[in-house]
């Protein structure tokens, strides 16, 4: 009877009206995805007796799927919110438990761990205290907040252009504190084992044409903190290095001293007297430096070393790798985010909480790093919106009601004939 057919009718728009609704009240959701309705017809008959005029007895709501299109990324400033652009699940463990979901909304516990609203733990590798990461097995990813050591400056690169042109000055009259004693000079901060910084200046004093084959010689002294290396007042000044130039303006390294290949390094010890590492070594690289006729100059000098630092935040890479910034400028891996994907996405249990188990129709979990394979890259200081689309589902609720109205319409005219049969006499 059409009894049959509208009641089943009616639940299927009930049902129908329940996932728009969901998908409604999820629109603002972080990491949502919105799901479909599939409807069926139902016959009374067997496979095997079913004839070509059979009527059937209604509807049933066969499946209802979650579709995993992507979302819109929406940018803001927070480090811990992070969007996947493209394929994959972010792996998350509670108490052991591993679930998979796609709101990147995290935050910091109380022991530094990565978690979601709900407490879960965001899955991954962590790195240990030199910045290398861990990527044996997956854990809870942990923000190691300790400060960074410092490392003491071992290598010194300084490439300069000394003027040609300046006047020649006697070496054995240098004096550190009397500026007419020497051509030019620099300084760099250098950093002992215990993160002190120093200040190293070293001193150039234009020696002339020493020999045929030297078009210039120049002798280097240098200071720490105002301290002499190499002899110590009021006995004569002792040079650290001697760089000879040819007629091309570049270092000579047959007779520049100490004699070195390439890269013309010249070591020099420091005597420290604060508990760090003494004496200590640091080594000072001239590759590249010239004697031009142009006015004495620095054109680049780095140093290896730093002072401790304490971290001020951190960040995740597209490749899923968290760096962390440091007070010192200093940047480390912390670790690294790793993701899932499913051969049947759509087959992964929704279980609340922005969460998914996974399950026989969805297949394995494929791990991988972000970006590699077919998973996504991920994007820092952003989250994906949810997939709800309200004018298509505003326009399905509008279809649902109808289908609603008109399966009710067929119990109400079935009544009517009823009541007409019931009537005759």
């Amino acid at each position: 009877m059409a009894f049959d057919q509208g009641l089943s009718g009616l639940q299927a728009a009930s049902t129908q009206l329940d996932v728009i609704g969901n998908n409604i009240a999820n629109s603002s959701t972080v990491g949502f995805k919105e799901s479909n309705i599939e409807f069926a017809d139902v016959y009374a008959n067997s496979l095997g007796g079913g004839g070509a005029s059979a009527v059937g007895i209604g509807v049933s709501a066969s499946d209802v799927s979650q579709q995993f299109t992507q979302g819109t990324i929406s940018t803001d400033s927070n480090p811990l919110d992070i969007a996947i652009d493209g394929n994959g699940f972010f792996q998350v463990s509670t108490n052991g438990s591993i679930g998979y979901t796609r709101s990147g909304e995290f935050q910091l516990n109380e022991n530094g761990a990565i978690v979601t609203s709900s407490g879960a733990n965001l899955q991954g590798y962590n790195a240990n205290a030199n910045g290398v990461l861990n990527t044996g097995v997956t854990t809870n990813i942990v923000i190691n907040s300790a400060n960074l050591p410092p490392k003491i400056t071992a290598t010194v690169g300084t490439e300069l252009n000394l003027n040609s042109s300046s006047p020649v000055l006697l070496s054995a009259g240098f004096d550190s504190t009397k500026p007419a004693t020497y051509t030019y000079s620099t300084s760099v901060t250098v950093y002992d084992s215990l993160g002190n910084s120093h200040a190293l200046q070293t001193y150039y004093v234009n020696n002339g044409i020493v020999a045929p084959s030297v078009e210039d010689q120049w002798s280097v002294f240098a200071t720490v903190d105002g301290k002499p290396i190499g002899y110590t007042p009021p006995a004569a000044p002792v040079s650290v290095a001697t760089l000879s130039f040819n007629s091309a303006g570049t270092l000579d390294p047959a007779t520049t001293t100490p004699v070195t290949a390439p890269p013309f390094s010249v070591p020099l010890t420091i005597p420290l007297a604060n508990g760090a590492t003494t004496p200590q070594v640091v080594t000072i690289s001239y590759t590249g430096t010239t004697q031009y006729g142009v006015s004495s100059g620095v054109n680049s000098q780095t140093q290896d070393g730093f002072a401790s630092g304490q971290l001020t935040q951190f960040s995740a890479g597209a490749d899923g790798v968290i760096t962390g910034t440091y007070s010192n400028g200093q940047t480390q891996t912390l670790g690294q985010i790793v993701l899932d994907n499913f051969v049947n996405p759509s087959g992964l249990k929704s279980i609340g909480n922005n969460l998914w188990l996974a399950s026989p129709t969805s297949g394995v979990p494929l791990l991988g790093t972000p970006g590699s394979g077919s998973l996504g890259t991920l994007q820092s200081d952003a989250v994906e919106d949810s997939t709800t689309d309200l004018t298509s589902e505003l326009v399905n609720m509008i279809t649902a009601q109808q289908d609603y109205q008109a399966n009710a319409q067929t119990i109400k005219t079935e009544d009517q004939i009823i009541q007409t049969l019931v009537t005759l006499r």
